[in-house]
């Protein structure tokens, strides 16, 4: 590294030389961003909506939900008068609904409190639904220009290995250190591009178990690449528990229809629809938990025709496999109660991709419309 610039020694790094780090890492990002749609405007709603998509989902599928999402909601008085049921569909498959919800009372925030506008003050922005430290910090900083600090994974893992960070991020020790090293790090009047470029480092080439070390404008002044320890930092807090669990659902036919339920708030996916079920109680085999779930949620006693399709996905710490099955109700006039749901109906097979469902519900769909023995069914239904 350089020592031929003054120096501006961080908090607890005094080896560390801002103005070399900020000069490089700018010099690195000019040569390497990426063009994404939000970067063509920085339109401080484009930016917000484009924050909340990319927490827990990668860029590339983010940008094109953004790009739907913008072409449909293009500015927060045209998301604040949508319904939720329209926000949860076009959000489905991002997983995580409730950045979609909290995305959607923004919006109605936004325009019952700042004329439609997002407002260029923390406080402000932190008083609106599901907006931290994080997401306030990046669309203040992205929007604004403003000198806050956005510390997401990306930028815990590139402070963590070039202060060589011997305790988890998660540590609240930690996430204080590494607030007060980004924070100290910006150079002035370049928030915007030095915060998207830390950001960029994290994501294209501090990567999580292969860091490209040789590629990165910060080796020669990253501590724990100098002792070789770049693939052992950030250090690991404890691992979660992962739970297997299976479920059975079943695909009730009656009159050319199929039968779809919406869940209930505070559940698991509340607000989405789903087709009845639940998971397998001890000694139970996929249809008989099916029958039990069917009487226990809807009062209707069916019996299985046949099994549809199994499927797996996860969602937090959960993996689960799926078990479908059609089935037919044994009085074909009674209705369904709603001991588990708000709401449910019977559809045509064309209208479910009108309805938000659970990615594992969604991929039974995909499977049920191209498999022939739905239509014989729903046919003889």
């Amino acid at each position: 590294m350089s020592r031929k610039t003054s120096r501006s020694l961080l908090p607890e790094n005094a080896g560390l030389d801002a103005a070399f780090l900020g000069r490089s890492l700018l010099d690195w990002f000019a040569a390497h961003r990426r063009d994404l749609p939000w970067r063509r405007t920085y339109d401080p709603y484009h930016v917000l909506v484009s924050e909340i998509m990319l927490q827990q989902t990668q860029m590339d599928r983010a940008v094109a939900y953004f790009e739907r999402w913008i072409e449909r909601f293009p500015d927060a008085g045209s998301l604040a008068r949508a319904s939720e049921d329209e926000v949860l569909r076009l959000w489905e498959g991002l997983g995580y609904y409730n950045r979609a919800r909290s995305l959607l009372a923004t919006a109605r925030e936004l325009v019952r409190l700042h004329g439609g506008l997002v407002p260029e003050d923390a406080q402000a922005l932190r008083a609106l639904p599901g907006i931290g430290p994080y997401t306030a910090g990046a669309v203040l900083s992205v929007a604004f220009n403003r000198s806050e600090p956005a510390v997401d994974a990306n930028v815990e893992r590139v402070l963590a290995r070039l202060t060589n960070l011997e305790l988890p991020p998660s540590d609240t020790r930690a996430k204080e250190f590494l607030r007060r090293t980004a924070q100290a790090l910006i150079p002035p009047g370049r928030a915007r591009d030095f915060n998207q470029a830390l950001m960029e480092l994290g994501a294209l080439v501090c990567l999580p178990r292969t860091p490209r070390c040789g590629e990165c404008p910060w080796r020669e002044a990253c501590v724990a690449h100098g002792l070789g320890l770049a693939g052992e930092r950030p250090v690991a807090k404890p691992a979660k528990e992962i739970f297997r669990v299976n479920m059975a659902s079943g695909l009730l036919l009656r009159g050319g229809r199929i039968y779809i339920q919406k869940r209930r708030p505070g559940d698991v996916w509340p607000g989405l629809w789903e087709f009845p079920g639940g998971v397998l109680e001890a000694g139970e085999t996929p249809d008989q938990a099916l029958v039990r779930e069917f009487a226990e949620e809807t009062d209707l006693a069916v019996r299985p025709l046949a099994p549809a399709t199994v499927v797996r996905y996860s969602y937090t710490r959960y993996r689960v496999t799926l078990h479908a099955f059609y089935c037919a109700a044994e009085d074909a006039v009674a209705e369904p109660a709603l001991h588990e749901a708000v709401e449910g109906r019977f559809v045509r097979p064309g209208e479910l991709a009108e309805f938000a469902f659970p990615a594992g519900h969604r991929r039974v769909i995909a499977f049920m419309l191209q498999d022939l023995r739905f239509k014989n069914y729903l046919a003889d239904s």
